[in-house]
């Protein structure tokens, strides 16, 4: 097997070393492999929408001037992040330093 840049073991295969468009599948021993790899993948594609949705939602927030509109939008955002934290998607220590810099963010306008 020939290591190319992108390719890292836990991928779900790698470009082949000829440079065609072709992928390679990374073979499972078992059926149940098979099935937690499908698994895996649904799931790491859910959980990466949220927390694209989170972040973006972040850069909007950060873009504010008016801290009234800044203040009207905190309840919103903590109320996301604390969706994500029942969901597992983000850690409970992550949520609180985000919930943190959004207070301070607010504070710091005027």
């Amino acid at each position: 097997m020939v290591r190319t840049p992108g390719f890292h073991p836990g991928n779900q295969g790698f470009e082949s070393p000829t440079g065609c468009n072709k992928k390679y599948k990374i073979m499972a021993n078992h059926i149940s492999s098979e099935k937690r790899i499908r698994q895996t993948k649904t799931k790491r594609e859910h959980n990466r929408y949220y927390a694209i949705t989170m972040r973006n939602a972040l850069k909007n927030f950060r873009s504010l001037k008016e801290k009234e509109k800044a203040l009207a939008e905190m309840p919103k955002m903590i109320s996301m992040i604390d969706k994500l934290v029942t969901k597992d998607i983000i850690h409970k220590n992550k949520a609180a330093n985000l919930k943190s810099g959004l207070v301070k963010f607010c504070a710091s306008m005027k």
